[in-house]
């Protein structure tokens, strides 16, 4: 009885310092501690994919500031500052021979013109002031020929308006870019997450390790001291050496992984490169009540497929009207009215001019072209169709994707559930199997397999709790709402 009660003593000042260790063991290796929040917060700040993410959005912008720069005057200085040329040329003469003279030319003019683009009809109005200078200096002759002012009009008709076209398209298209760098963000974190917890399943897997070396040290001491007064046997002695030196070798495999992740960790949340991290595990999870019609009708709502699915099916109906218009009947009109005045000064070029105008309506019409206006139409039109249907497709696989994700949520919340119960059961059986072995109750066969238990019941928790937070966020990117605080992440 004295022996027993002695071999429990020992295990007991064994074991005591058995957390202090395994902290130390950790923190030797891993400096820095993140929690799951700081972790995403890093990956949203400093992370290449944050950068990435940031950078499509501003690329989106300028694109979209250019479309509707289209619609806004346009302001232009051209000009040719000089055109000179000196060359002999042919000169029919009076009695109809022919003579060859050398001339000096110079020609040189200036002007300034403001357009404006008519959205609605796909026209360009336009105003523009001109002056023009032409010399002669063979014959010491210098002219002025200005424009004060000339408006015009130019209108297609029966064509295909892009202009119009354009105005419904890309404010689709900014819009989705918006809500696609917000989902950018989440994915972001959901990845942070899945790294996160990564590095922490790594950290368990050591720490359980750096235990089970201490507690088979402990174990193999003891048994030793009961082999030596004939208590235990030595196969049973040689089993708990064999038991030590694995969970040795599970340490260090343990160990290269841990360093592995966490280096990749690092460098994705965008830490300096060689800087040691850690992970502290989460100790609040998110108390989600997700309704389906609620998720779904916040999915419809914020996410980019809203835009998106208009913006297919518009496109494919800009392509219809676009092979409409360019291959039948087109007409252009042309038409200015301006003011006109040469002189041979400059001044004298602006004083009471005369007006001038012009209108010119072309037009083209295919006579023969073998169906290819037809053909092209059909084209467009079977693709707008095909598009409709792709469409219809995608948002009833976007509405499934959504209630998936809701049911999975439902799911893993009662694993996790699960899991932790059976973490806490299977360390309180190793903790009484190990007493029990230590009395010489149960045997080291017994032993082991109460410490794998416990331990896959931890790892099980852990890769519960990844699964969990991971589907929160993937939730929050696929909704682009939070259910946790009740509010929408678009602006």
């Amino acid at each position: 009885m004295k022996k027993t009660l002695l071999y429990i003593v020992l295990a007991s000042v064994l074991f005591m310092g058995e957390t202090q260790a395994q902290q130390t063991a950790t923190d030797a290796l891993l400096a820095r501690r993140l929690t799951l929040q700081e972790t995403i917060d890093l990956a949203l700040g400093s992370s290449i994919a944050s950068k990435q993410a940031a950078t499509n959005k501003t690329s989106s912008y300028w694109q979209y500031r250019t479309f509707k720069a289209d619609y806004k005057p346009q302001v232009t200085l051209s000009g040719t500052l000089p055109d000179f040329s000196r060359s002999i040329i042919p000169v029919i003469q009076p009695d109809g021979t022919t003579d060859f003279r050398a001339v000096s030319l110079s020609n040189s003019d200036v002007g300034v013109s403001i357009s404006q683009a008519v959205g609605l009809t796909g026209g360009q109005l336009f105003l523009t002031s001109q002056s023009q200078r032409f010399d002669d200096f063979n014959q010491g002759i210098r002219r002025y020929n200005s424009f004060p002012a000339i408006i015009g009009f130019r209108q297609p008709i029966f064509g295909y308006n892009a202009l119009a076209w354009n105005r419904k398209v890309e404010p689709l298209r900014f819009q989705e870019s918006e809500r696609q760098f917000l989902e950018d963000r989440e994915t972001i974190a959901t990845v942070a997450t899945q790294r996160f917890f990564d590095v922490l399943l790594e950290q368990v897997n050591y720490e359980m390790a750096t235990k089970n070396v201490e507690n088979n040290q402990a174990l193999f001491k003891i048994a030793e001291e009961k082999h030596r007064l004939g208590r235990l046997s030595r196969n049973e002695l040689l089993q708990l050496k064999l038991s030590l030196m694995n969970a040795q070798m599970a340490k260090a495999q343990a160990s290269t992984e841990l360093k592995t992740v966490a280096m990749q960790f690092a460098a994705y949340v965008g830490l300096p490169k060689g800087e040691k991290v850690a992970v502290q595990s989460p100790t609040v999870v998110p108390e989600l009540q997700v309704e389906e019609q609620v998720a779904l009708e916040q999915a419809q709502r914020n996410r980019k497929e809203r835009f998106q699915f208009e913006r297919k099916v518009l496109q494919a109906q800009q392509q219809v009207a676009e092979a409409k218009g360019k291959g039948g009947f087109n007409a252009d009109l042309y038409a200015t009215f301006g003011l006109t005045k040469s002189a041979s000064n400059f001044s004298e070029s602006y004083a009471r001019p005369e007006n001038q105008q012009q209108v010119i309506l072309g037009f083209s019409v295919p006579l023969v072209d073998w169906g290819r206006q037809k053909a092209s139409v059909k084209t467009a039109q079977a693709n707008l169709q095909l598009t409709q249907y792709t469409v219809e497709q995608e948002q009833t696989a976007f509405e499934q994707s959504v209630y998936t994700q809701v049911n999975q949520i439902e799911l893993l919340k009662a694993r996790l559930q699960l899991t932790s119960s059976a973490d806490s059961i299977a360390q309180e059986r190793y903790d009484i199997t190990k007493a029990t072995f230590l009395v010489g109750r149960i045997s080291i066969t017994d032993l082991n397999i109460a410490l794998q238990e416990k331990d896959q019941a931890r790892r099980a928790y852990i890769t519960a709790l990844q699964d969990y937070w991971i589907a929160y966020y993937r939730l929050r990117a696929l909704t682009l709402y939070d259910f946790e605080l009740g509010k929408s992440l678009t602006p």
